[in-house]
């Protein structure tokens, strides 16, 4: 089955960095979009980021310039560097893999939290 691991969340200063990384299992991962979503509390969960199996990249306003999103099909793995972390960034932090128009297969999320 599809197995979608989040890792490198954590606690950091506004300014401050952090990659997170999603490691798939149990699909073919370079023919699939590969996503970054976000849901802070009593919010709901938006796109922060998504990439083609081509390589095309798409971003939430609120992120562009300061994320980037990347994936490397031989290791199964698509990150999200953030710089410049805001407290509004504050959230967990969720992988999908698109995997037909109607079915997504998500990770258990990581959480970010980015103190003022």
């Amino acid at each position: 089955q599809v197995q979608l691991v989040e890792s490198g969340g954590g606690l950091v200063q506004a300014g401050e960095s952090l990659k997170l990384s999603c490691s798939a299992s149990g699909v073919i991962f370079s023919r699939y979009t590969m996503g970054w979503y976000r849901q802070a509390p009593e919010k709901q969960r938006e796109l922060v980021a998504d990439i083609t199996r081509g390589g095309n990249t798409n971003y939430a306003d609120s992120v562009k310039g300061r994320f980037t999103i990347s994936r490397d099909n031989t290791k199964n793995t698509v990150y999200l560097q953030m710089n410049s972390l805001k407290p509004e960034d504050t959230a967990v932090y969720y992988c999908s893999l698109a995997y037909a128009w109607d079915r997504s297969f998500w990770g258990q999320g990581t959480q970010v939290t980015v103190s003022s």
